[in-house]
């Protein structure tokens, strides 16, 4: 038995898909569908659609952002800028910058030189650090 119904799955399908391209994907369906990628995700999901025309389409979405990214970048210069990482160290925790930056500088630190010593000091690295981590988690997806 399956993890997921056949709607679960054409639900996913659907979600992974840019709002722009689920507008295409609903006129070469022929279903006249507006408003927001919820709204269309809807009415392909009551419909009788095709999932192999979904997946097809979901190929070719991706293939041409691929097609796209290697026009500015190939495989091999890609792989070799993500080599450049020599240290993959959060620095802060993912989703929390904006909380630590409340907590640990703006509610604490109330002498502004202060402020800016620590910023210099302590968060640039930490930022520094944050931003090449998602950085590489993005382009290694990417790759």
């Amino acid at each position: 038995m399956p993890l997921l119904s056949y709607k679960e799955t054409l639900n996913l399908k659907l979600n992974s898909i840019p709002v722009l391209y689920l507008k295409k994907l609903a006129l070469i369906l022929d279903k006249s569908v507006k408003g927001t990628s919820s709204d269309i995700i809807k009415s392909l999901l009551e419909s009788e659609t095709n999932q192999e025309t979904i997946d097809k389409f979901i190929k070719e979405i991706y293939f041409e952002m691929i097609q796209k990214r290697k026009s500015f970048i190939s495989d091999e210069e890609l792989k070799n800028e993500l080599l450049k990482v020599s240290n993959f160290s959060w620095g802060v925790v993912q989703g929390q910058l904006d909380q630590k930056i409340q907590t640990e500088y703006v509610r604490k630190i109330v002498k502004y030189d202060e402020l800016l010593k620590k910023v210099k000091d302590k968060l640039h690295n930490e930022i520094t650090n944050y931003t090449i981590c998602t950085w590489y988690n993005h382009w290694t997806t990417v790759l």
